[in-house]
């Protein structure tokens, strides 16, 4: 099942799976910074008030705001 990753829980995986038709000017910044289709990620934390969220990717950390997490689509799980 699809959902955007301002929805995954902290300490799950996943992998992106594309992008909202929302993204607009956030994908191609996102796609800068290596989330492409097929890649795995895993939540580390959210902040309190769900802004930002840092996701583990291709052995970084990687701080996203709200806007742009929503407009990620990605899949729960492990590859």
């Amino acid at each position: 099942m699809e959902k955007t990753l301002n929805e995954i829980a902290v300490g799950q995986a996943g992998t992106v799976v594309g992008f909202t038709r929302k993204a607009g000017g956030y994908r191609q910044k996102l796609l800068a910074m290596g989330l492409t289709k097929g890649t795995a990620f895993k939540v580390i934390r959210v902040a309190p008030m769900g802004d930002p969220v840092e996701i583990s990717v291709r052995n970084y950390s990687l701080s996203l705001r709200r806007d742009e997490a929503k407009t990620l689509l990605v899949a729960e799980g492990d590859k």
